[in-house]
């Protein structure tokens, strides 16, 4: 374990340099990075922008912050420190002690588990790279940016482990991890949820809210594996991953903040002549990235899921605190299920059901932003509310992927469903009114009129920062 030097070209604490042919494989691999980067990543021209870069791991003063133009930004290897004691906490070799190395007869379900989370960083780059022609302030300006290049990193950390531990196989893998792109026909990205497009700031806000809150499940999971390289990185993603988060919850707060200053100022629900964005459209972008990023965790029984965890690949949300033996052979779970065509639950063993438990763990971390929200119109002393849909909503993944059902759990057919589905879910009309919304502000210290300005700024400093300077 080392400090990250950033006079090496590839800044690590890994001890990069003890390991030349590893060094010279991603320093290979660099170039085509800064190529995707370029062609793929953020299109605003910008001289440059006021972001966090990773300087250590430990609990105080990991980041520093200042001016970097971007294409200069150093993307590094971080793992977390490493526990010389750690031991493997469930499934069959528990234990016993963490991983160096990856055992033979895990290899391919290890290289596909990184694979599967490397191809979601680049990935929500390519969504959002058009976002920046059309920020609302500059303080969200630099929030996007932030978010693009430490999923720039988060590709890195991946691609770090695919070189150090697969062999040519996983130096394969990483090419390839640049040549898929989010919604290309002929090579898209793996998970649909990163083929969607994020077109607007709703969009972002939400993506950032509900999509990179499953990467916080996700790596959580990743971050108990008995891999322990693979458990160090995760765990310092989750430093970074938590901004996310941030933007996306703070991002909707604003935007409802707003709507309801305006519906209160003007005693009306109709805001929309008014330049703000109505509850029921907000509404329905929560219906659709939440009821998508549901899909994400895959079915609700899952054979993969159960073998993951017995061979200590992948564990549960917060292992550690679980107060059962880890080993799961006997216990049982309910999980949601189609019964004679209705929407119901059955049991099933508890190894199988554990895409179900971190589903689970994700929805009432959801339902905690949804409180946030309410509050803020609570607080406008108004009486109408935001809401997550049933579980069985606009699912395309998982138990209630045959069926068409309300955001009450109510089930439809078809017909009903292509008849109502518009009273749900954005509509092109929908869109094309919060895109209408979209207009930049560059200007220190204003922002548009369909969003609030944050409580605070970024680093301790004010709105008024200059936090990005255009080309």
């Amino acid at each position: 374990m080392t400090t990250p030097d950033y006079a090496e070209k590839i800044p690590n604490n890994v001890s990069l340099n003890d390991d030349r042919r590893l060094q010279r494989a991603l320093e290979s691999w660099q170039p085509n990075f800064l190529s995707w980067w370029e062609s793929m990543g953020p299109t605003l021209p910008t001289q440059d922008v006021y972001l966090r870069t990773a300087v250590n791991v430990g609990r105080e003063g990991w980041a520093q912050f200042g001016h970097v133009p971007m294409r200069d930004y150093r993307w590094g290897i971080f793992l977390a420190e490493r526990d010389g004691d750690r031991r493997i906490g469930f499934g069959a070799h528990k234990g016993e002690p963490a991983w160096q190395k990856v055992p033979g007869e895990y290899r391919a379900e290890l290289q596909r588990l990184i694979v599967i989370q490397g191809d979601t960083e680049p990935a929500s780059v390519e969504q959002q790279r058009n976002l920046g022609a059309t920020a609302p302030s500059l303080y969200d300006l630099r929030n996007l940016f932030q978010v693009n290049v430490e999923e720039g990193r988060h590709l890195w950390a991946m691609v770090y482990l695919l070189h150090a531990h697969f062999g040519r196989e996983g130096r394969e893998e990483a090419e390839e991890l640049l040549h898929r792109n989010s919604g290309s026909e002929d090579s898209p990205r793996i998970l649909g949820a990163f083929n969607e497009e994020t077109p607007d700031w709703l969009s972002f806000y939400m993506f950032t809210y509900f999509t990179d809150r499953d990467g916080k499940y996700q790596l959580g999971t990743l971050k108990e594996s008995a891999f322990d390289p693979l458990s160090r990185t995760c765990e310092f993603m989750l430093k970074e991953e938590a901004h996310h988060m941030f933007v996306g919850t703070t991002g909707v707060d604003r935007v409802v903040e707003r709507t309801a200053q305006v519906m209160v100022e003007n005693d009306t629900d109709d805001v929309a002549a008014r330049g703000a964005i109505p509850l029921p459209v907000i509404q329905k972008y929560i219906n659709f990235h939440y009821s998508v990023s549901l899909d994400l965790f895959g079915g609700e029984t899952s054979t993969n899921v159960a073998n993951y965890y017995t061979a200590g690949l992948k564990g549960r949300w917060l292992e550690d605190r679980r107060k059962d033996d880890h080993l799961l052979a006997s216990d049982s779970i309910m999980v949601d299920a189609l019964t004679d065509g209705e929407i119901a639950q059955t049991e099933v063993a508890a190894l199988v059901g554990l895409n179900t438990d971190l589903r689970r763990e994700y929805i009432s971390d959801c339902a905690g932003g949804v409180k946030r929200w309410n509050r803020i119109l609570e607080q406008a002393g108004l009486p109408q509310r935001l809401y997550l849909p049933h579980i069985a909503f606009n699912r395309k993944v998982g138990a209630f992927a045959p069926i068409e059902a309300s955001p009450t759990g109510e089930r439809l057919s078809a017909g009903e469903w292509d008849a109502r589905k518009g009273q749900w879910l954005p509509t092109d009309t929908d869109k094309t009114f919060v895109r209408s919304l979209m207009q930049p502000v560059f200007q220190r210290g204003k922002i548009a009129a369909w969003i609030a300005p944050p409580r605070n700024g970024i680093n301790g400093q004010p709105f008024d920062y200059d936090y990005v300077h255009l080309a």
